[in-house]
């Protein structure tokens, strides 16, 4: 039992220092040569116009982060319904739970206006 752990602890040292390690060495060998061009801000291969820092609504995140949690449920749940038939009840009840949970971060997101688009 004891040896489970040690590899398992083993492990999460090895995850922890190897992109660590990588990163240092990036940071030591890498080249630095920075001028005007390489500092100056990149957009889709055009000259900006006006100013380059525009601070965007968060809102535009959260709605698209609720997208991905939906979407997310369709993948979870089309398993579920492709074996409706043969799933026993208990089984019915994890996913009618499953999107119960979710229905009800829906409503908590549209009481909150989050999906008002403005």
């Amino acid at each position: 039992m004891v040896g489970q752990w040690v590899f398992i602890g083993l492990l999460l040292i090895i995850g922890l220092i190897l992109p660590a390690v990588v990163i240092l060495f990036n940071w030591l060998l890498g080249p630095r040569k920075p001028n005007s061009l390489k500092n100056s801000i990149y957009e889709c291969g055009i000259e900006t116009v006006g100013e380059t820092w525009v601070q965007l609504k968060s809102q535009y995140y959260i709605f698209a982060l609720i997208f991905v949690v939906f979407d997310v449920e369709a993948v979870f749940l089309l398993p579920w319904a492709v074996a409706y038939d043969k799933l026993q009840f208990y089984m019915v009840l994890e996913g009618v739970l499953f999107i119960l949970i979710l229905a009800a971060g829906l409503v908590y997101a549209w009481r909150k206006g989050v999906l008002e688009w403005v």
